[in-house]
């Protein structure tokens, strides 16, 4: 039986991980089983005792968590992100056109249980230092719909953003900018991008839970030019 390990791991990072974890399998015999959710819930499981032996996070909070806590035993930063504004191709103007509308109904993921949900949310209070008031209004319209303990499951291979405006529950998302070149090919939506000023870098961490040495192995592949290559090609920037 070939040896396995357990990745928790940021659902965004789905489409660069199962490359990721195939092609290490094939380079090591070492079977990866993948689990995707939102990095605060995951990193809740670990605390519970669930068996993790990479956690890979959307945000620095969580790995660093377990790290203070004795659960991890290292955590750095191995991939960076941005934001962007998926809107329904009826609605037209920049973000901020879009964003101070209240006839447009916007969707957010869950701060808390989600980095891209507590990202949006250091998003508007920026947007509330640009025009007070601004941010403090997106954080009462805001629907968080996704990333949280009683969310709405997207289905498989589908983008929150674009499933959320085809099922007509929003007219507008803020999520995550590597997911924009699939995004543009849909002719329904537009993906629009956020205020340079405002904008923010959302920075992914990884931890190490266990002290074996297949899960050092995957931990530094994941940090290497070819786990890197992975995130690369998904969409993700470049630490450096």
């Amino acid at each position: 039986m070939l040896p396995t390990l357990t990745l928790f791991a940021a659902g965004s990072l789905r489409r660069a991980f199962l490359p990721l974890s195939e092609r290490f399998t094939a380079q090591t015999g070492i079977v990866v089983n993948v689990q995707f959710g939102p990095a605060g819930l995951l990193r809740e499981r670990i605390e519970a005792g669930d068996v993790c032996d990479v956690f890979a996070s959307a945000n620095a909070q969580h790995p660093q968590t377990l790290v203070e806590h004795g659960l991890a035993r290292e955590s750095q930063i191995f991939a960076r992100n941005t934001l962007i504004l998926t809107a329904h191709r009826r609605c037209q103007g920049d973000a901020l056109t879009l964003l101070r509308d209240p006839a447009l109904r916007l969707a957010t993921s869950t701060p808390g249980c989600d980095p891209s949900g507590d990202y949006t949310w250091q998003l508007f209070d920026n947007l509330d230092a640009l025009e007070p008031g601004l941010g403090e209004q997106l954080k009462v319209r805001a629907r968080q719909l996704v990333g949280g303990r009683d969310s709405l499951v997207i289905p498989p291979g589908e983008i929150a953003g674009g499933w959320l405006i085809h099922q007509d529950l929003t007219d507008l998302f803020i999520g995550y900018a590597h997911y924009a070149a699939a995004l543009t090919h849909d002719k329904s939506l537009r993906v629009v991008t956020l205020p340079q000023a405002q904008s923010l870098r959302c920075e992914y961490h990884i931890a190490r839970i266990a002290q074996s040495e297949n899960a050092q192995k995957l931990y530094a592949f994941i940090l290497a030019e070819e786990g890197q290559r992975c995130l690369r090609d998904a969409g993700f920037l470049a630490v450096n």
